[in-house]
């Protein structure tokens, strides 16, 4: 058969675009003070601090899975947007710590959304085992693009709602990069920290999502790794930090006009938070540094894919960033990848 003569495939009609309905975080209960990391290596408080912005961080207790961080994150955005678990017809989780191949994180998160417990743990005492034979559950996507993740994972949303693939989504960032640590190695175990954010995404008429603006650094792969046999988190800073200083305004600027926006309409900077001494020159930079910056690494460390929905969640619950204002997402890191978009707030 020829291509003229093949028959005529049909799409489904997409929404005009997406908007942020929900914001939610989870972080563990441990907290980790610059004293108690100088307690594993030569370091102080005094030392972090001048050099990396941070004062604490959270730690996962051993038994807790970045899937367990994933859907507390997940139900506190869909409580926040007032929407079931139920219909919830895509999840995205963007990590790079998770440890089973499958099934994949976000599997687990649409599983316990359903049924209040993770794959192959117990039902709890008094209640029956949920039937779930002929429900059809949401699509289920883990990505790994390290501390880009979740910009990543917000634009395959968004594009799959304007695509019509779905209408309604979770879109999760969530790490457990203590687990990856090695606590011997003062360059990175000052750094590291677990957490998870996350946004419910909804069909608009009117889109409130930009186009996500995507790329990498050929040249800059091997500067921020996790590999075997070592199986921990290495990274060359100084090449980091030179490509934060020299280079990431000029990404951060191409996701701007990508919106049709300027950088006069932004009002807040929502960067990953990677260091306080690459956030606060990349404000600068490009601007912005007498907008509302996001500055969550102070108390929560590095968390990777989780620090921009984790930091932004825990903002605009405490009220810290306003509503219906554009909001420039930008994350960069392992890979080396960055990408990032503007969003409006949700209304209060």
């Amino acid at each position: 058969m020829s291509e003229s003569t093949a028959p005529a495939l049909s799409l489904p009609k997409g929404a005009a675009g997406s908007r942020i309905v929900g914001l939610g975080h989870h972080q563990p209960e441990r907290v980790m003070t610059n004293d108690d990391i100088a307690q594993l290596v030569e370091t102080n408080d005094e030392w972090i601090r001048s050099r990396t912005g941070i004062v604490t961080r959270h730690v996962a207790a051993d038994d807790v899975t970045v899937a367990d961080m994933a859907t507390a994150a997940a139900r506190h955005a869909l409580e926040d947007a007032g929407i079931a678990g139920t219909d919830v017809d895509l999840v995205v989780v963007a990590t790079t710590t998770a440890v089973d191949r499958s099934p994949n994180t976000a599997g687990r998160v649409a599983y316990a959304l359903r049924t209040g417990v993770q794959p192959g743990a117990s039902t709890p005492e008094g209640e029956d085992e949920p039937d779930l034979r002929g429900v059809v559950g949401p699509a289920v996507i883990d990505l790994n693009t390290a501390c880009s993740g979740f910009a990543y994972a917000v634009g395959v949303a968004d594009q799959a709602i304007r695509a019509g693939s779905a209408r309604t989504a979770v879109v999760v960032g969530a790490e457990k990069l203590t687990s990856v640590t090695d606590w011997s190695d003062r360059s990175t175990c000052i750094l590291t920290a677990d957490g998870a954010g996350a946004v419910v995404l909804q069909a608009a008429d009117t889109p409130a999502v930009g186009a996500v603006v995507w790329g990498s650094e050929p040249e800059l792969t091997p500067a921020v790794v996790i590999e075997q046999p070592a199986g921990t988190f290495v990274q060359d800073g100084r090449a980091v930090f030179k490509w934060a200083i020299t280079r990431a305004a000029d990404r951060a600027r191409r996701i701007v006009e990508a919106s049709g926006l300027t950088l006069d309409d932004i009002g807040v900077l929502a960067a990953h938070q990677a260091n306080l001494r690459i956030i606060e020159p990349l404000a600068k930079s490009l601007g912005l540094e007498d907008r509302v910056v996001l500055a969550d690494i102070t108390e929560s460390g590095n968390t990777s894919a989780a620090s921009i929905p984790m930091g932004l969640s825990k903002w605009w619950h405490a009220g810290k960033i306003p509503a219906g204002t554009p909001a420039l997402l930008f994350g960069f890191g392992g890979g080396f990848t960055w990408a990032g978009q503007v969003v409006i707030t949700p209304s209060r």
